[in-house]
């Protein structure tokens, strides 16, 4: 070998010796940047904390004590137990600088000032004292949590209205450091009152030799299931009779009879009929019925099966049902539960106009109800007539039987409630309520329809305008070629109402709206007409096919026009002083009153009210 070749053999085996040198040194140092870096967090996050921690621990001792010193009256007797907080002592001025919480030295989180205490107790007739400090997941060793509180029963209770109440108590009290406690020695607090619905609170209080405080809180429910409710009202038979028993039920916005138990479920029935359509067309219009219930409430109806049957006029007193329909979500009254509910007395199910059972006589008649009937119907529950005629309907329907009564005692003026919906607050627009609710406007009551794509609120007057005690009403010019309903013509009923309600009343809320006016070739059947002729008009009479068109049974109702129309010339369309849809060729100069049907404009808020018929909405824009 060379003596070049040597030196370059050389100088290699030297850098390799040199870099080898290079790299245990550094992984020398940075085994020593860890074990620096390991040993500055077991400082931080260990060390430095518990320190500082030990150190806050032993002032709030040493303040606690001094504390006591000073303030001799409130040392102990006895086998009595004195405390002072954090808090106090930082009132009192015996700690100056708060105590932080170690591991979050920059959140500048401050230990617990309540939790932390020092306790003074006489031991062989010398005063020990222990101190409690919590600073985050930091906290003396010293005895600090309560006694384990054990129930009879659960914390949570359900107790029906006016049902007897005893509180089940307490099954165990222990500790971890005395054992077990004499329950006698807990403090129960609160009470229930049975008579009234609502939530209750009862609290049970334990302490341990340390004076160590346990809380537990059991809840106490006073509810009234509708089904029980029902059943203890009708004394378990499961249906209401009579003219007047307490089983009105606010449902939806709208007020409803409880009818009776169905099984575990409860059927209810409006209030009054809620609008005139012809018997063959019940079916369809109660789908539209079924849209105009609230979302929410629709969650408490149960589909079901309703009585619907073929009757000769010798069998209208059948008290047990034959045929029922498929599972509906609503449906109207048979003959059954209208028999069922007669008394002496009177029938609830039987109304002051003249109303559609479900019931047919034969495939071209069906049956009505009705309080009274006249002439060839006197002494009758029911009587047939076509069912191409427009008469009452009032719908049923069955909401679940376990729910809830949240408020209420079943009368006219103080309804069962289930909470179904919520009321509006002041300040929400009148076009985010719902179909039923009740708006004063001006001193005359109205029933929200239903709420147009632009925001409109198509309302209808309960009333029609008197002036007096004499109803307001109008009449044809039967010189006028076109008869149908007409706001743009002069003559015209429509046009009349139009122009001449503002007399009567406030329009300030409402605004031109389209409508539409349905004609018929002869007579007015729910989704028979041949055309519609749409309008913009302020004020107009209700079709008898939309909600709450229907007559409210008050004695301060009288006959009203309808904008339903007839291509025959003389038929025209109005609800007679009974409530009653008047059909067939009407004499000329016949006089209906007016029952003014609007628009509200969109930008109307509520400002006060329930939207009750007794509490109505007032409104402003």
């Amino acid at each position: 070998m060379s003596e070049s070749h040597k030196d370059d053999v050389v100088k290699t085996t030297g850098n390799e010796q040199a870099l080898s040198d290079n790299v245990k040194v550094n992984k020398q140092l940075k085994t020593i940047t860890i074990s620096l870096i390991v040993i500055a967090l077991v400082w931080v996050f260990i060390l430095n904390p518990v320190i500082t921690f030990k150190k806050n621990e032993s002032a709030l001792a040493s303040a606690g004590k001094r504390y006591f010193e000073t303030f001799t009256s409130e040392l102990p007797t006895g086998e009595r137990i004195s405390d002072v907080t954090l808090q106090k002592l930082y009132e009192k001025g015996y700690i100056t600088t708060d105590f932080y919480v170690p591991y979050l030295p920059l959140s500048k989180k401050t230990c617990s000032v309540t939790d932390s205490w020092v306790k003074v107790k006489k031991v062989d007739g010398v005063y020990k004292y222990y101190t409690y400090l919590k600073c985050g997941t930091l906290s003396s060793l010293v005895d600090h949590k309560g006694p384990r509180v054990a129930l009879n029963g659960d914390k949570e209770i359900t107790v029906n209205l006016n049902d007897k109440w005893k509180d089940p108590g307490i099954k165990k009290i222990k500790d971890t450091k005395d054992g077990e406690i004499d329950v006698e020695k807990a403090t129960i607090k609160g009470e229930v009152d049975t008579s009234k619905l609502g939530t209750y609170k009862i609290s049970y209080i334990a302490f341990d030799s340390m004076k160590n405080r346990t809380e537990v809180v059991r809840t106490v429910k006073v509810v009234q299931p509708l089904n029980d409710t029902v059943k203890k009202a009708t004394e378990n038979t499961g249906y209401y009779m009579g003219l007047d028993p307490d089983n009105y039920i606010y449902f939806s916005g709208m007020l409803f009879r409880i009818v009776d138990i169905d099984g575990k479920n409860v059927r209810i029935v409006a209030d009054q009929d809620v609008a005139n359509v012809d018997h063959d067309g019940i079916s369809k219009w109660l789908d539209y019925y079924y849209e105009h219930i609230n979302e929410n409430s629709k969650k408490y109806i149960v589909k079901n099966k309703y009585c619907s049957m073929t009757l000769a006029d010798t069998d209208t007193n059948a008290s047990k049902c034959s045929s029922y329909t498929k599972k509906l979500n609503v449906y109207i009254p048979s003959v059954v539960d209208v028999n069922r509910a007669q008394t002496e007395e009177g029938n609830f199910m039987k109304p002051t106009t003249m109303s559609w059972v479900a019931e047919k006589q034969d495939e071209k008649n069906s049956y009505l109800t009705r309080n009274r009937f006249y002439e060839e119907g006197y002494g009758k529950d029911f009587m047939s007539f076509e069912s191409k005629y427009n008469f009452g309907v009032r719908p049923i329907l069955t909401i679940k039987g376990d729910v809830l009564i949240t408020r209420g005692k079943g009368t006219r003026e103080n309804p069962y409630e289930i909470g179904d919906f919520q009321k509006a607050n002041p300040s929400d627009k009148v076009n985010t309520r719902q179909s039923g609710e009740y708006i004063d406007i001006s001193g005359l009551i109205y029933r929200i329809v239903d709420v147009a794509s632009d925001g409109a609120t198509k309302v209808v007057a309960e009333f029609t305008i008197f002036e007096g005690l004499t109803n307001r009403t109008l009449e044809y010019d039967y010189t006028l070629k076109d008869q149908t309903y007409n706001p743009t013509v002069k003559g015209n009923v429509g046009y009349k109402i139009n122009n001449y309600t503002s007399q009567y009343i406030d329009t300030k809320y409402f605004v031109k709206h389209e409508i539409e006016v349905p004609i018929y070739k002869e007579d007015a059947q729910y989704k028979k007409e041949i055309k519609t002729i749409k309008y913009k008009t302020k004020i107009f009479a209700p079709n008898t096919y939309e909600m709450f068109s229907a007559s409210n049974e008050s004695t301060a109702m009288r006959s009203y026009w309808l904008l339903n129309s007839s291509q025959k010339e003389s038929l025209k369309y109005g609800v007679s002083d009974i409530g009653v849809v008047l059909y067939g060729d009407t004499t000329k100069y016949i006089s209906f009153g007016i029952r003014p049907t609007a628009y509200l404009d969109k930008n109307c808020i509520i400002v006060s009210g329930d939207g009750t018929e007794d509490k109505p909405y007032k409104i402003e824009k």
